[in-house]
């Protein structure tokens, strides 16, 4: 899928994988700009990750015309992701309502260790309706 219309999703080097209405799948390559000290993942870096990852999962869902904003995020950090490792964001819906959508996003590293989980609420905005 091309996010390239997403200029900080292009900013961080997110790249998807795969993008199905159930299941979105996207990697990111573990850079020195994108850590703190020392020299792991920075934990605003993830969420990002994790944020972009959920609303590409509810764009695939939405009805025509709407779109959409994230309303809640909350972010377990479970291990680091160390510089030049890569972070692997899998994203799978918890509700796919016609208001609302809630998503789990488990953040993992190549080998495998889950590093965070993240449930996200993201709003569905329908289109304005004009006159």
């Amino acid at each position: 899928m091309d996010i390239s219309y997403l200029p900080f999703a292009n900013l961080l080097g997110i790249e998807i994988v795969e993008a199905k209405p159930e299941l979105v799948v996207a990697r990111l390559a573990v850079r020195k700009e994108l850590c703190t000290i020392p020299d792991i993942l920075h934990g605003g870096a993830i969420m990002s990750f994790a944020d972009t990852v959920g609303a590409v999962a509810t764009v695939l869902n939405l009805p025509e015309g709407a779109s959409t904003t994230t309303v809640e995020s909350k972010t377990n950090f479970l291990a680091p992701v160390p510089l030049g490792d890569t972070a692997i964001a899998t994203c799978e819906a918890f509700h796919k309502g016609g208001r609302l959508m809630v998503w789990q996003t488990k953040i993992t590293r190549n080998d495998g260790r889950l590093c965070a989980v993240v449930t996200q609420s993201q709003m569905v905005l329908k289109p304005e309706k004009k006159g």
